[in-house]
């Protein structure tokens, strides 16, 4: 039990998200953990969703089904507002901020269309990340780092998810080498 007496949650992961070249990955690792046991370690924490025929991709850090109730909200955003990525995830950072409900989800995540690229957090933030690299969860600062060092080299976005995950896994604990790739090109409207 933590401190605050409550169930510990499931946690512990790693997504990035490398836009390069006209082309967004967004990489995320399996491993769920309970406390200091993996539970599983094939878990797919980045998912494609298509809101009014537009692609959007998603990955999440943090309690599974509060992740899957929040890219569930995103969707009737986006459904509201094809094609308006940011008008969505301001409006679904709104809504997790002022709602009770929602309030209290433990999750955070990141969205693209391709063109895009948004950090969404339980603070009311939505964040559109410096140097074109997203990275969240347990291992998420060591993909960022690694991410950024990756940028100026010649790999492509894809490769350079990869190998920040890669690099992450072998330092966090919470991580694992079990990765879901999903890349995007800007939507054509």
């Amino acid at each position: 039990m933590s401190d605050s007496g409550k169930f510990p949650g499931w946690h512990g992961t790693t997504i990035v998200g490398v836009k390069k070249d006209g082309k967004v990955v967004v990489a995320g690792d399996g491993q769920v953990s309970l406390g200091q046991t993996v539970i599983k370690g094939s878990a797919r924490k980045v998912r494609r969703i298509s809101p009014g025929g537009h692609d959007v991709v998603c990955g999440f850090a943090g309690s599974t089904a509060d992740a899957f109730t929040l890219l569930e909200r995103l969707e009737s955003k986006l459904e509201s507002a094809p094609g308006q990525l940011a008008k969505g995830c301001v409006e679904l950072a709104k809504d997790w901020r002022m709602d009770k409900y929602l309030r209290n989800l433990e999750a955070m995540l990141i969205v693209t269309d391709g063109a895009d690229l948004f950090i969404i957090t339980g603070a009311g933030d939505v964040l559109e990340p410096e140097n074109d690299i997203a990275a969240i969860g347990s291992g998420g600062n060591f993909a960022l780092a690694a991410a950024r060092a990756l940028m100026d080299s010649g790999k492509d976005a894809e490769m350079i998810a990869r190998k920040a995950l890669e690099i992450a896994a072998e330092i966090c604990v919470y991580t694992n080498g079990n990765l879901t790739v999903e890349s995007i090109k800007k939507n054509k409207d």
